[in-house]
């Protein structure tokens, strides 16, 4: 109604020192006036554990009963009750244990991806060009008293609202802690913004998984891909945290054969090899994907941008009507058409999992 064309804005997301978030949030209602800036509402899900812990407290079942029950579902990302059952067959015995137990699973899978509660958002606040009232309706919690807006951070997008993300990041805390003890007890004021990207110690220490405490790189996962890595550049460092999320995981062992000459670099085509060259030849970046489809299919940045997009969300109509172009790109530049072919599947196989290479950076 309020975005007709469904002009989505940019969400910007700033991370701050967690001693100075709150400071952030009250210069942005005294620039911007306070009816015109609020943290915006989450709503909690019924997810597969927490609805057969919820529904089966209801039912009168034991504590124990139900916890044991929620543990047969797998630690999965996104799993759902449907998957776990196809995946744990004791999951599926439960129905036949009694009717108590059936109307369990059969109530948990009616109420599973509902939503369950409200809270406020940990980071999003939205900004709105007058008073808040004129572009959403508000709500106050009973509880403590905020107020948030009653719509969620992705419908506020189609809205067409901008949407600031300002996280409390404890790790710039510690930063801005030890250079202060740093000047306090040494007298030598160092600037973070200048220290050296290629200083051996540093990169000896990431070798040796000694990263707790370092933003993106303390997770045990991490750690154990970084002992195998032997990271020895700073790309080395911005690759792995573009791959260390689900799905371009899947690539990480490749990567790190590779990197240490256990495993052959190919390029389908010469002109790939100064695009992919700090990767190994595996695309990892969004970036890559603009700069393939303007160099092999004669793309402008603006449509590399575009194709990217399609790749990432599947839409599978503007994918095809980008391929015939890509292709008809490729051929006029002399090009066989066959393997422009290989090149854009290639693409497409690997833009769905393609890392923003500045926000890995920074």
């Amino acid at each position: 109604f309020l975005n007709p064309d469904r002009i989505t804005m940019p969400d910007i997301d700033i991370d701050f020192c967690i001693e100075g978030r709150e400071k952030v949030i009250s210069y942005i209602k005294d620039r911007y006036g306070h009816d015109s800036v609020a943290q915006i509402i989450t709503f909690g899900t019924m997810k597969a554990k927490s609805v057969l812990r919820d529904v089966g407290r209801v039912l009168g079942l034991s504590y124990g009963d139900v916890d044991r029950i929620a543990k047969m579902v797998p630690n999965e990302l996104k799993i759902t009750l449907d998957k776990a059952m196809k995946m744990n067959p004791d999951l599926r015995e439960i129905t036949k244990i009694d009717e108590t137990h059936k109307d369990l699973m059969d109530f948990s899978r009616v109420l599973e991806g509902m939503h369950r509660h409200a809270s406020t958002h940990a980071a999003g606040v939205v900004i709105t060009p007058g008073p808040l009232t004129d572009y959403v309706p508000l709500f106050k919690n009973p509880g403590t008293g905020d107020i948030t807006t009653q719509v969620e951070m992705n419908s506020l997008e189609d809205l067409g609202l901008l949407k600031m993300d300002f996280l409390g990041l404890r790790n710039l805390t510690v930063i801005d802690k030890a250079v202060k003890m740093v000047e306090k007890n040494y007298g030598e004021k160092i600037d973070i913004t200048k220290i050296p990207l290629d200083d051996e110690r540093v990169y000896q220490m990431f070798s040796s998984a000694k990263t707790t405490g370092i933003f993106q790189f303390e997770s045990s996962g991490m750690r154990e891909h970084l002992k195998h890595l032997k990271p020895s550049a700073f790309e080395d460092l911005i690759a792995m945290n573009a791959l260390y999320r689900p799905g371009p995981m899947a690539n990480i062992p490749e990567f790190i054969a590779r990197k240490n000459g256990l495993s052959s670099i190919n390029y389908i085509h010469p002109s790939l090899e100064p695009i992919l060259k700090e990767t190994y030849g595996i695309i990892v970046y969004q970036e890559q994907v603009m700069q393939i489809s303007q160099i092999i299919g004669g793309f402008t940045l603006a449509q590399g941008d575009m194709l990217r997009r399609a790749m990432g969300k599947k839409k599978m109509k503007l994918m095809a009507a980008f391929k015939v172009d890509f292709v008809d790109g490729a051929i006029k530049k002399n090009i066989d058409k066959k393997l422009a072919v290989e090149i854009f599947d290639l693409l497409a196989k690997f833009a769905k999992y393609g890392f923003n290479k500045s926000h890995s950076t920074a």
